[in-house]
C-alpha cells in the first residue's frame, strides 16, 4: 500500500507544506522562513528555507530567480555543515539545469547531490538525485543507459511504499515505452500512476499521468475527443497549483492531438501558445518541440517547402547543441513525413 503523498523538499519548519501547496504559497511561507532564518542566524534553516524558495521560483518558470535561491541555499548548508541539505540544494540545481537544457551540467549536479546524499545518510535525496539522472538520460534518449536505472528506482519506491516517487518512475518508464512503440504497456503504466496518484493526493503527479494517458489514447486509439478531455482535467489542476511548466507541456500535447486529428490551424495556435510559455520561462527542451509543432503545422497549410525545410535545418541544429538525441530523431520523422530529405542532401 502507498501512503499519502509528501514533499521532501519542503523541510525545516516548511515540512507543514504539502505536495499540492500552491506554489505562490509555498513561495510565500519560504519566503518568509528564509528572511526569519537569516535574521536569526541560523544558516541551516535558511538552507531548507531556501530550498523550498528555490524550487518554487523553479516550478513557476522564475529561472533566475531560481538560480540565485539554490546556490545561496547549498552555501548556507556548507557554512552550516549539513551534507543533506547540501545535497538537496545540488539536486535543487541540477533539476534547473535540466530545465534550462543544460544537460551536462545536470547530470554533474545531480551525481553530486548522490554522493552527497548518500555520504550524509539522507537516502530520500539520494533517490531524488538518482531519478534525477535517470530523467536527464531519458529526455536525452539514451534509454540504454538509463532504463534499468529507472527500473531500479521502481522497485525501490514500491518496496518504500513511496507513492510520488512511484508515480515518477512509471511515468518515465512508460514515456520510454511510448517513445518507443509499446502503445499498451504505456498506458497501462500512465494509468497506474494515474489511479497511484489520486489515491496518494499527489495531484503534480496525477496531471502529469492524465498528459500521458491522452498521448497514448490520441496516437493509438485515434479518440481525440477522449483525449482533449483528459488533457481538459489535467489542465485544471496545473492553473490551480500555478504549475506553469506542466501546464506548457500540456498545451504542447494538445497541439499533438489537435495535429494527429488533421485540425491543422487549431494545432498551429496551441503550439503557438505552448512556445511562448516555453520562451517565457526559457526552457529550451520544451521551446525545440512547439517550435516542431509549429513547423509542421504551418507547413501542412501551405507553407513554402523551401523554409520548411530551413526551419527544419535550424531546429535539428539547436537540438543537437543541447543533446536531445530523441527530438532530433523526431526532426527526421518530419523531414520524412513532408519528403523533404532529399531537399537536405541536395543542401549538403
Amino acid at each position: 500500500m502507498y501512503g499519502k503523498a509528501f514533499a521532501p523538499e519542503y523541510q525545516g519548519s516548511l515540512t507543514t507544506l504539502s505536495v499540492n501547496s500552491s506554489l505562490v504559497e509555498v513561495l510565500a511561507a519560504g519566503t518568509e522562513q528564509l528572511r526569519a532564518a537569516e535574521r536569526g542566524g541560523s544558516p541551516g534553516e535558511a538552507a531548507r528555507a531556501g530550498l523550498a524558495v528555490a524550487e518554487a521560483h523553479r516550478r513557476l518558470g522564475q529561472v533566475g530567480e531560481a538560480d540565485r535561491e539554490w546556490k545561496a541555499s547549498y552555501r548556507a548548508a556548507r557554512a552550516a555543515g549539513d551534507l543533506g541539505a547540501m545535497a538537496w540544494a545540488l539536486w535543487s540545481g541540477g533539476t534547473l539545469a535540466r530545465q534550462r537544457g543544460a544537460l551536462a551540467l545536470a547530470w554533474r549536479l545531480l551525481a553530486l547531490a548522490a554522493d552527497l546524499g548518500e555520504r550524509g545518510g539522507d537516502i530520500v535525496v539520494r533517490g531524488y538525485s538518482l531519478a534525477g539522472m535517470a530523467e536527464t538520460g531519458r529526455i536525452q534518449g539514451d534509454y540504454d543507459a538509463v532504463g534499468a536505472l529507472h527500473e531500479r528506482l521502481l522497485a525501490e519506491a514500491r518496496k518504500r511504499g513511496e507513492a510520488r516517487h512511484t508515480v515518477w518512475a512509471l511515468e518515465g518508464i512508460a514515456q520510454m515505452h511510448r517513445n518507443t512503440g509499446s502503445y499498451d504497456s504505456a498506458y497501462a503504466m500512465f494509468e497506474e500512476a494515474a489511479e497511484i496518484a489520486a489515491k496518494a493526493e499527489d495531484r503534480r503527479g496525477h496531471a502529469w499521468a492524465l498528459r500521458g494517458m491522452a498521448d497514448i489514447v490520441s496516437v493509438r486509439d485515434g479518440d481525440v475527443e477522449r483525449a482533449l478531455e483528459l488533457l481538459s482535467e489535467a489542465e485544471l489542476t496545473c492553473r490551480e497549483m500555478n504549475l506553469v511548466s506542466a501546464l506548457a507541456y500540456n498545451h504542447k500535447m494538445r497541439g499533438n492531438v489537435l495535429y494527429r486529428a488533421g485540425r491543422y490551424e487549431a494545432a498551429r495556435a496551441m503550439y503557438q501558445r505552448a512556445l511562448e510559455e516555453f520562451r517565457e520561462m526559457s526552457e529550451p527542451r520544451g521551446e525545440g518541440l512547439a517550435r516542431l509543432g509549429l513547423i509542421k503545422s504551418l507547413a501542412r497549410l501551405g507553407r513554402d517547402r523551401a523554409e520548411t525545410a530551413d526551419d527544419l535545418s535550424e531546429l535539428a541544429g539547436a537540438l543537437e547543441r543541447i543533446g536531445l538525441r530523441h527530438a532530433r530523431r523526431m526532426v527526421d520523422r518530419a523531414r520524412e513525413e513532408f519528403g523533404l530529405t532529399e531537399v537536405l542532401e541536395v543542401a549538403l
